[in-house]
């Protein structure tokens, strides 16, 4: 399991190094200098080139990268130009609503998915199947901001369950955060679910023709308890191979939603530094959020070796 594990941490390790090298890349060619868009369009050249040397942007692209590169070793993410404070403090703060509002979606899409999927696949073809993949079908085809807006007319506007938008901070208390974070979370956590479960039922019923659940079946069994005992472990491979996709797509795909629900996190983050030509803090946050897939994908391939040890041999 270890010459596993280093093994992928070797071939992990230098999809970091493409990933920072496209980033950087996809950085440079966007258009706009950050220097000009921060004094305006009336500065006169020697101001704007003043500034770029302060910002270190007067440096040849190959050093920059260097540079850059360097300082995430060393944990040292750069200075905002917009803000004038460390890269890494801004992540920190938005990092307190973007993790938790990602794994408070991905929990709540996990305990609709499961139960939902082995339902559908125990009634194989029945009433509740039928309906079960209707709705997940429903689930996959509304755009999540507009059931966002679904959920703050019902339960905030009309309701008064939940604020509307915005973040009061978890020093108001754990409570009172997580109760911001629902309606956000639920828009997320749905469209997730409906793809799960349907992942779910597929591998459930893929197992239903193995030989080891007709014994099961022979032996008694009826056809959900021989899914649940024998069947789920099963199929766990493909299921964990979306959840550590739904992860990632959760914590650094929630730009959408952020902003209809006015969070400051990473993703709100991201779009407001893209707005304002704050090149390193894009560069620096997309890398954690590159670094934080690679991590996952690093946890899947863990959990598929323990689910299926036939992968580590291979």
């Amino acid at each position: 399991m270890l010459r596993f594990a280093l093994k992928r941490l070797v071939s992990l390790a230098a999809a970091l190094v493409a990933a920072s090298l496209v980033v950087f890349v996809a950085i440079e060619v966007i258009p706009g200098d950050p220097a000009s868009y921060m004094l305006g369009i009336n500065a006169q050249p020697e101001t704007v080139a003043a500034l770029r040397a302060q910002l270190g942007l007067d440096a040849g692209p190959v050093e920059r990268y260097f540079t850059w590169v360097s300082g995430l070793l060393q944990g040292d993410l750069g200075t905002s130009y917009t803000y004038r404070t460390p890269v890494a403090n801004i992540v920190a703060d938005r990092l307190w609503v973007s993790l938790p509002l990602a794994i408070y979606a991905l929990t709540l899409s996990t305990l609709i998915a499961f139960p939902v999927g082995i339902i559908a696949a125990a009634r194989r073809g029945g009433t509740a199947d039928l309906g079960i993949m209707g709705a997940t079908q429903l689930g996959i085809a509304i755009p999540n901001f507009w059931f966002a807006m679904i959920l703050v007319t019902v339960f905030a506007i009309n309701l008064r369950w939940f604020s509307s938008g915005g973040f009061p901070g978890w020093d108001q208390g754990f409570l009172s955060g997580m109760k911001a974070l629902t309606l956000p979370a639920i828009s997320l956590a749905l469209p997730q679910a409906s793809i799960l479960s349907r992942v779910m039922r597929s591998a459930l019923i893929d197992m239903l023709d193995q030989d080891f659940m007709r014994t099961a079946r022979a032996k008694g069994l009826t056809r959900g308890q021989a899914l649940r005992r024998h069947a789920l472990r099963n199929a766990l491979i493909p299921v964990l191979t979306i959840l550590g996709l739904q992860f990632s797509f959760l914590l650094a795909g929630a730009i959408i939603i952020e902003n209809v629900f006015y969070l400051p996190g990473l993703g709100r983050l991201i779009f407001q530094a893209i707005a304002q030509r704050d090149l390193i803090v894009v560069e620096s946050v997309v890398m954690i959020l590159v670094f934080a897939v690679i991590f996952v994908t690093f946890l899947v391939d863990l959990a598929y070796a323990a689910v299926d040890p036939r992968l580590r041999a291979s």
